[in-house]
C-alpha cells in the first residue's frame, strides 16, 4: 500500500509506493488546485523529502477535480498589493519549479484537466507529461493585465518560440492534441486510460538504473544551457563518468553476453 506522508490538513497528498514512486496529487479542488501560498509550502516540502529519499524513482504530480492547476491564487494576491510581496511570492513559485527540474528522478505531469498560467507551467516544467483528451492548456494571464512571465520559461523550452509567444500574447488556450504537437505533452488518451498511460511510462523508467537516469536528466538540462562546445564537453564528462558505473559496466557487459542486465542494488 502507498505510504501517505503529506499531513492530512496540507492542500498536497503525498504517497510513496514500494517502488519509490512518489505522487504528488494537488488536492485543492474547490479552487482548482491554485498555487496558493500553502500549496507552494506543500509542493517544496513534498520535493525536498523526495531529493531526501535515496530509494526514490520517480515522481508523478497529479490533481483531483476538474482542474489540474488554475495558476496563481489572484484573491490571495489582490490581497496583499506590495512589491516585496509579490517579488517573494514569485521566487517561490520559480524555486520550487527548479527544485522539480533539480532532484535526480524523472517527474511526469499526469494532467486531467485545465491547465492555467502557472498551472500550464508546472506542466512545461515536469520532466514528462500525459494529457486527458479534454485536459486544456493556457498562459492567460494577460487577460487579467499580466503577462505570464514565470510561465514563459519553461513553456519555451517546450515548444518553438513563435508558438508559445501567441500563446502569452493572446491568452488563447489549445486543446491536449494542439500541446501534443507542439511538444508540451508526450501522450494524449482517453481519460480512462491515463492511470495506465503514466504506469506505462512508470514502468520504462523503473527498468532502467537509477544512477544513469540521475546522470541523464541532470545534463540535459545543463547542456542546452550554454554553447554547444560547452555542452559537448559537459556530455562527453558526464558519458566519462556513466561508463565506468557500476551499472554501465553492467549494461555493457550484458549486451554483450546477449542477456538481460542485472542492476546492482
Amino acid at each position: 500500500m502507498p505510504q501517505d506522508l503529506a499531513p492530512a490538513s496540507a492542500p498536497l497528498r503525498h504517497t510513496r509506493d514500494e517502488r519509490g514512486v512518489h505522487t504528488l496529487t494537488l488536492d485543492a479542488p474547490a479552487s482548482f488546485n491554485v498555487l496558493s501560498e500553502a500549496m507552494l509550502d506543500a509542493l517544496q516540502a513534498a520535493v525536498d523529502a523526495v531529493r531526501a529519499d535515496e530509494r526514490a524513482r520517480a515522481v508523478v504530480i497529479a490533481a483531483s477535480g476538474k482542474a489540474f492547476c488554475a495558476g496563481h491564487n489572484l484573491k490571495e494576491m489582490k490581497a496583499r498589493p506590495e512589491l516585496d510581496y509579490y517579488q517573494a511570492l514569485f521566487g517561490q513559485c520559480s524555486r520550487v519549479m527548479l527544485a522539480l527540474q533539480n532532484l535526480p528522478v524523472p517527474v511526469i505531469a499526469r494532467v486531467q484537466g485545465l491547465a492555467t498560467a502557472a498551472g500550464c507551467q508546472l506542466v512545461a516544467q515536469c520532466d514528462l507529461a500525459v494529457a486527458a483528451e479534454g485536459a486544456r492548456f493556457g498562459v492567460n494571464g494577460i487577460d487579467a493585465g499580466l503577462f505570464c512571465a514565470t510561465p514563459s520559461v519553461p513553456l519555451v523550452r517546450n515548444m518553438a518560440p513563435k508558438l508559445a509567444m501567441e500563446m502569452l500574447l493572446t491568452g488563447g488556450f489549445i486543446d491536449a492534441q494542439e500541446a501534443r504537437a507542439r511538444g508540451l505533452v508526450n501522450h494524449v488518451v482517453p481519460a480512462e486510460q491515463l492511470d495506465a498511460a503514466v504506469e506505462d511510462l512508470l514502468a520504462a523508467i523503473l527498468a532502467k538504473p537509477r544512477e544513469a537516469l540521475a546522470m541523464g536528466k541532470a545534463l540535459f538540462y545543463r547542456q542546452r544551457e550554454v554553447g554547444i562546445e560547452a555542452a559537448y564537453q559537459m556530455a562527453s564528462q558526464t558519458m566519462a563518468c556513466n561508463m565506468v558505473h557500476p551499472v554501465a559496466q553492467e549494461g555493457v557487459q550484458a549486451f554483450i553476453d546477449k542477456r538481460k542486465p542485472q542492476w546492482p542494488q
